[in-house]
């Protein structure tokens, strides 16, 4: 990501008016090679691509979650990988190289940040900093037809917005205690796979935007990502009574 990055880098527009670089294909690629050499039963879900996936094992990764600010110049982007079994993930990593922060997660084993132990805020939604990615829906991957309402619904109950077309970092920002939430409305599981096991392994909640648990090797009813506290208020944002 870094040998790539720099302004005016060339990139190409795919049918959901998303940018791809060289990096997201070139990275993707690196992740397949090495994990048909390392664990060759397993299968890779990418967002650029794939493995034939039928094995209970799926890698699942987003090679630069945040290419459109990336693209641009703006350092705001991470690299996504989590296995999974059946559907579950079981190991996270979230990578932002900008700032040389590595988060990581084991199933039961808790969530770290460089090797320092994480732990979601405890604190409400007043002056609470929610990330709202995909919103508003622009396209057919969206799973809600989620508007500029909700900004204003988020700031009534005391909260502030950011959308930082990265849903990731700021996910891993939930687990690190910064952030309390991030609401993502898409169904591409290479953006909540990691998310979900580094945040509730630092004491936060995951699920579909419905409330739901969800596998992650398929896609997915988007997420609602939190500290635990605010999560019942960020699913009434989305279905407002």
């Amino acid at each position: 990501m870094l040998d790539w990055f720099r302004q005016g880098m060339t990139k190409e527009w795919k049918d959901d008016r998303t940018p791809v670089t060289e990096a997201d294909i070139t990275i993707n690629d690196l992740v397949i090679k090495r994990v048909q050499e390392m664990f060759p039963g397993d299968a890779v879900l990418g967002e650029e691509a794939s493995t034939e996936n039928t094995s209970k094992r799926v890698w699942v990764c987003d090679p630069v979650d945040g290419t459109l600010p990336y693209s641009h110049g703006i350092p705001l982007s991470t690299f996504s990988l989590a296995l999974t079994e059946n559907g579950k993930p079981v190991v996270g990593l979230i990578m932002q190289p900008f700032i040389d922060k590595v988060f990581t997660a084991v199933l039961g084993g808790e969530a770290f940040c460089n090797g320092k132990k994480m732990q979601v805020s405890d604190g409400g939604m007043e002056h609470a900093l929610i990330e709202l990615a995909d919103i508003p829906a622009h396209n057919e991957k969206n799973i809600l037809p989620l508007g500029g309402e909700i900004y204003d619904r988020i700031i009534e109950l005391g909260g502030k917005c950011t959308a930082m077309w990265s849903c990731i970092f700021p996910g891993a920002m939930v687990a690190a205690g910064q952030y309390a939430g991030v609401i993502f409305n898409n169904e591409k599981p290479v953006d909540g796979a990691a998310v979900k096991i580094i945040v509730e392994e630092a004491g936060g909640k995951v699920t579909d935007l419905f409330g739901n648990e969800q596998r992650y090797d398929q896609p997915i009813k988007g997420f609602v990502a939190s500290n635990g506290i605010v999560h019942e208020q960020l699913l009434s944002v989305v279905h407002p009574s």
